[in-house]
């Protein structure tokens, strides 16, 4: 742990360094190909999925149920709530909507 401000080392930016680096689309362009490719819209597609699992899992854990009190409100097994919190199985539109009413999340829609 420091003492002072004395004991802090001075960081210096390198300007040559900073400007060779990638963007984070340059990155996924490298690693997944350009918007609108097969393999790119799929990454974006999975991306989002595990995304939303994650805003589910965190309104659940929240709300203070389990992932069987979640599966009882709903009608499905655990075992389908706990893979789709792990980003492993399709969501449907219909099951989103009742996880979110389950858990206690406010659901909206704008275009």
């Amino acid at each position: 742990m420091m003492k002072n401000k004395s004991d802090m080392k001075r960081f210096v930016i390198d300007k040559n360094k900073l400007d060779k680096l990638e963007t984070f689309n340059e990155q996924l362009d490298k690693e997944y190909g350009p918007k609108g490719t097969p393999t790119r819209d799929e990454f974006e597609a999975k991306s989002l999925a595990w995304y939303y699992a994650e805003c589910l899992k965190d309104a659940r854990k929240k709300a203070g149920l389990t992932q069987q009190e979640v599966a009882d409100r709903i009608g499905k097994k655990r075992t389908y709530v706990s893979l789709i919190e792990q980003g492993k199985t399709d969501l449907q539109l219909s099951t989103f909507i009742m996880m979110c009413i389950a858990v206690g999340a406010k659901f909206t829609f704008n275009y």
